[in-house]
């Protein structure tokens, strides 16, 4: 099996010969940094519609976590376009966090289409380095398909535990690993470096519930499912809440 996938990968190398040839030249993280946003746009608005319900009880009981004013202080690591945003309560405090810059004109237009929600601000940082963020300083932390393609699953983790209040929340909701012992599972492991490389940084074969329940959060509301999308390789998903 080992060898078959071998095999597979390199026919999958040759055929995307021209992609892998602009990342050895050291040009291909540019371009995908450009283009990924104008995809994310296409591709959010296809998966908010077909995870609408799930991502409605998922945010359910943000409000559960607001603080002793009663206002929601909300950190999206990994915002992307803002696509969560709709699914926000109103008056939430929205600070978000992105390692691409390219991403704040999409979000500022999707801002500008949720005016239930108070913006606060938008930081290029990456998920295993947010020093800008005061200890404690988030009632609720939010991270939809992000910890398939951060570079430490452990460190975003202490990172949301460190600026998340004590009582705090963490919410997630992303596509993981297949069982073992299925195709979809095989699959992934074939198409794994090319999708890596495709979609800036996705990993396909990521197990991140390990990570979640070795983050040392005092409760912990995790669920798997197979997510109704289009795309087989990414129905395998978890989703639920962890308190600080």
């Amino acid at each position: 099996m080992t060898l078959t996938i071998f095999i597979l990968r390199l026919a999958v190398s040759v055929l995307l010969l021209p992609l892998f040839l602009l990342n050895f030249l050291g040009l291909w993280t540019w371009i995908c940094k450009k283009w990924f946003p104008y995809f994310l746009v296409s591709f959010s608005e296809t998966y908010n519609k077909q995870m609408a319900s799930k991502k409605r009880e998922l945010f359910s009981n943000l409000l559960d976590y607001a603080g002793p004013s009663g206002k929601l202080s909300l950190l999206e690591l990994g915002c992307g376009t803002g696509t969560n945003f709709r699914f926000y309560p109103p008056g939430c405090r929205v600070t978000c966090v992105d390692p691409n810059p390219n991403f704040e004109k999409f979000l500022i237009k999707s801002i500008a289409e949720n005016r239930h929600l108070q913006f606060e601000r938008f930081m290029v940082a990456s998920g295993e380095n947010m020093h800008l963020l005061p200890d404690g300083s988030m009632d609720a932390v939010v991270c939809t398909l992000v910890l398939c393609s951060v570079e430490s699953q452990e460190q975003t983790l202490q990172e949301v535990c460190r600026v998340l209040r004590p009582g705090g929340a963490f919410y997630f909701m992303e596509h993981v690993a297949a069982e073992r012992s299925t195709w979809n599972y095989f699959w992934q492991q074939v198409l794994c470096p090319a999708w890596y490389l495709l979609f800036d940084g996705c990993n396909l074969t990521r197990e991140s519930w390990k990570a979640v329940e070795k983050a040392g959060f005092s409760r912990l509301q995790l669920q798997h499912l197979q997510a109704p999308l289009t795309w087989e390789l990414v129905r395998p998903h978890i989703y639920g809440y962890a308190v600080k």
